[in-house]
Order: C-alpha cells, then structure tokens, then sequence
C-alpha cells in the first residue's frame, strides 16, 4: 500500500506546497512543523490559489451539508403518516447529532485536503454523549477497496505514540520494550499502524466486537504484535475523492489543474520583485578613474560621491515594463480562480438578481459542482449519515450493541421492521437539482393560464393543482410540516364544504325570515 500510494506523492506535495503547506506532513517521510510550513508559504509571491481553495471549500461544505437547514432524509417509499413522522424525527436527531458535535471544524479541515490532494479521511466514532469527528492527515492513511471500482472500505493508518500514550490507551497489551520505556523515557515514541476494514465472515447483530462487519486492528509496528482487536457495526471513516486516478484509489484535486499557472505566476511575481527593487533603488554604472571607486560605492539619500567627473557615475534604465507583468499576472490570477471556481461560486455583487439570473446562474452552480456532488453523496454523505443513525439509534439499547445512556432516536414503528431505509438530501446542491421541475412547472402553469385566457380553459383540467404544489415546495426546499398530508387534507376541505354548507342554509333561512316579515306587514290589517 505504501509503493502504490509513493507514486503519487509527488503530485500531492507540490499542490499543498502551493497552497497549504502546513497539510503536507507525512507525505514521503516529510515532518512538516510550523515554521518549515511558514518559510513554504513565504515561498509563494501570491495567496490567490490558498483563497481559492478555501473559498471552494466553504462552498462545497455549505452546499451539502449546511448547518442552519435539516438536509438528511429518510424515506421508505409509500410510508404512511406515523412512518414518515418517525422518518422526520430520526433525520432530525442525525442533523442535530453531527452538528452538535464538532464536524462543521473537522469537515472543513478535510475538505481542504480535497481540493489540494483529491481525497482525504474523516472518522467518526462516539465519546460518551457525544459524536466525535476527526480528519486524519492523509500522510498518515493509506487506502484499499475491496471491490474493483468500489467505494473506499479499507484505511491502514500509521501514527506515532509516547510510551506512556502508548501504555495508557493499550495498557499491558504493548511490547516490554514499550513498558520499559514507559518507566525511563515516558517521551519516546513509538510507530502504531491502525487497521481498519470489511470482514469476510462477521455475524449480523453480534454483540461481541470481533464479528462485527467492519474489523479494528491495532498492531505495534516494531514488534508486530497486535495490541487490539475490536470492529463496528458500520463503516467508521469516509474516504470521498474528486477526481479518481485510473487504476487506483486515490485521487487528485482541482489544485492539480491549476498548478502550471501557479508556478508560472509565482515565477512572473519573482521576476517583478526583483525589476521593483531595481526600479526603486535605481541600476548604476560607474568608472573607475582613480578618484571614484565603484567597488566601495554606495547611493544612498544624502551621500556625495566624489567623482573626477559627473559622467564617472550615471543611472542605467532598468528596461522593466510594469504594465506587462501586471496585466500577465491578472491573467493568470483569473485562471486560477476560473479553475478553482472561485469566480463562479463567489456571491455576486450589485443590485439584487432577477428570477431568470437566479436559474441561470443555480444552473452554472449545478453543472459546475453537479459530479463532484453525486460523487460525495456515496462516498461522503451516505455513509457519515448511515454511521451516525447506527450510533444514535444504538444508544441506550444494549441488545443491538450500544452504549448505555438516553435513546437518542425513539423506537421505530412496528411497521418498519427488517425495512430498508433510503438517506435523501435536503441540501442547496440537491435543491438546486430540484429547481429545473420547479421552473417545469411554473412555465406549463403559465402556458395552461395563457390558453384558457385565449378560450381554451378546459386545459386547466390536465393540472394536478395539489400535487403541482407538492413537488414545487419540495424542490424549493419548504419544510414538510407547511403542507397538511393527504388525510388532514381530506379533513380540512370537508370541515370548510360543511362550514360553507351552514353559512348558506344559515343565509338562506334568514332570507325566508325576512320574506315572510315583509310579507306578513303587507297584508291588510283587521276589521
């Protein structure tokens, strides 16, 4: 796994190089610390690919998975309204959960590596009450897939350790080499590869963690000895890709496409440094005629020179064209940004859009984020929520395993028993799929109202009104709860037909009375 993934290492290097240096630790045995990350960074004449890739990234994180907005579903097809209530709730307490805990800092983190490197990992496990999120540098993870073509299902992490991390996490399980430390040199570290990976034979519901589906090894690499074994019920890390290699597991990053104007542009700005410092301290040349020195000459503010004559010394132009390199380096600083998106995903300035701007430019937004986002939703989304519904759902129920505590998610209906759940999303990128039935729908209702303006009204009756307005709010993403379901639909149209129905037998009657008054004083009166 190493050999496969050296080959690429290179390609990974030199775009976190190019934009966060700091990220690149581990990869080909390089230790990154602080200040070798900022001496990188003060390599680079220009920020506009670091300002790319982490306004890409924010708008990738936003776009998916939003903190402020419910975007997880669940759905059974065909559920009735307990199921869906329960489907609701269940979504709900997964959104909760996952932004409660600290994914939205761990998230962003990795999707920085995305954008860089094509790939990264982020594991998800549970302490205490808690979810936990951690993005695991990937210059410590190596990736497999058990399936040809298949999602990512297989990480070998290797980290480093203290003797006494070592002894309190692993206890009397380490090498004697490892206690023996512990007691002299508690600082000394010590190389742990963590394995995680799909079982072959595992037993569905088991309690015990070593059938589970997904095994956990912890082996100490210098004694090879295998220090836990432990598994769970669900895939406990995420490993999605931009854009996959051919043949191999891992991936590379929009940073990748851009990384030939990078390194021109930083050339370029170098080249401009250097004709600025001579356009602001001037180039001179001077004889040496036996007054004037040249070799202990200094032009400073102030200074006079001795000279057996004003032409000894004179100042040479430095031939620079600043207009050229700043009208060059604008061009490459558009591309860059064109080839991270930046001036694309960027909010627009200026007076407020129209309704078509806004459809073209959710258009460009799909097109553009379109396969990167049905990528992410196998190999990102699905799983984190799969992974995240096991945990919460397992709480306070040690029958399926889980911890002791309060149930997170209430127990689903009789109904839904040995029924498999499909995760929708209800995120702005889904959302924004969604808008091309919507604006579908808004153009026939218009035409259906422009023919019946024109005498043709019978074609209103092809128009499903309710289920026209259904589609429309789920697609413009309007919370469930604003439509009343099929049945309180039912209930509420009878209550107003009877309420209607009393009004007018009410007016009606009253309408009698008043006719049988006036036609009561009409009659003559008695003898």
């Amino acid at each position: 796994m190493k050999s496969e993934r050296a080959v690429h290492e290179h390609v990974w290097r030199a775009c976190l190089a190019a934009t966060y240096p700091e990220l690149s630790d581990g990869l080909s045995g390089d230790s990154i610390d602080a200040g070798s990350a900022q001496t990188k960074r003060a390599e680079s004449m220009d920020s506009t690919a670091a300002d790319g890739v982490r306004m890409l990234a924010s708008q990738v994180m936003g776009g998916m998975t939003p903190a402020n907005a419910v975007w997880p579903a669940f759905d059974v097809g065909d559920e009735t309204d307990e199921e869906q209530r329960w489907l609701d709730h269940a979504a709900e307490r997964v959104w909760e959960a996952i932004h409660g805990a600290n994914y939205d800092a761990a998230k962003f983190e990795a999707l920085l590596y995305v954008m860089c490197a094509g790939w990264m990992v982020l594991f998800i496990d549970e302490d205490g009450d808690r979810l936990t999120f951690q993005q695991f540098p990937i210059g410590q993870c190596y990736l497999a897939a058990s399936r040809q073509g298949g999602r990512i299902d297989t990480l070998y992490r290797e980290f480093r350790l203290s003797a006494e991390q070592a002894v309190a996490q692993y206890g009397d399980e380490v090498s004697q080499a490892v206690r023996d430390a512990a007691e002299k040199e508690p600082g000394k570290s010590f190389a742990f590869v963590h394995a995680i990976y799909p079982r072959t034979a595992y037993t569905p519901g088991s309690k015990l963690p070593r059938n589970l589906p997904f095994a956990s090894c912890h082996v100490e690499m210098a004694s090879k000895k295998l220090v836990r074994e432990s598994g769970y019920h669900e895939q406990p890390f995420v490993a999605p890709r931009w854009s996959q290699i051919p043949g191999s597991p891992y991936a590379t990053g929009p940073v990748s496409q851009a990384l030939p104007t990078i390194r021109r542009l930083n050339e370029l700005l170098k080249l401009e440094s250097v004709a600025l410092a001579r356009a602001a301290a001037g180039v001179y040349v001077a004889a040496d005629d036996g007054v004037l020195n040249p070799r202990t000459v200094r032009v400073r503010g102030g200074t006079v020179i001795v000279a057996n004559s004003i032409d000894s010394i004179k100042e040479l132009p430095t031939g620079a064209d600043f207009n050229v390199t700043f009208t060059k380096a604008e061009q490459m600083r558009a591309e860059i940004r064109r080839v991270l998106m930046a001036d694309q995903l960027q909010p627009q300035d200026g007076p407020a859009m129209t309704a078509t701007e806004v459809h073209v430019r959710v258009a460009l937004i799909r097109q553009l984020l379109g396969p990167l986002y049905g990528r992410f939703q196998a190999e990102d989304l699905a799983p984190t929520v799969e992974r995240v519904f096991g945990l919460l759902y397992r709480r306070g129920r040690p029958e399926l395993g889980g911890r002791p505590g309060p149930v997170a998610i209430d127990d689903a209906p009789e109904s839904l028993d040995q029924t498999t759940y499909r995760v929708r999303f209800n995120n702005p990128l889904a959302k924004a799929q969604k808008l091309e039935e919507v604006s579908a729908i808004e153009r026939t209702v218009m035409l259906a109202g422009a023919m019946a303006q024109q005498g043709k009204g019978e074609v209103l009756d092809l128009i499903d009104g309710d289920q026209g307005l259904r589609i429309a709010a789920e697609g413009l993403g309007a919370p469930s709860k604003l439509l009343r379901d099929e049945k309180a639909l039912k209930a509420f149209r009878d209550q107003r037909a009877e309420s209607q129905q009393q009004a007018a037998q009410a007016q009606q009657q009253q309408e009698f009375q008043t006719m049988a008054v006036g036609a009561a004083l009409k009659q003559p009166a008695a003898a």
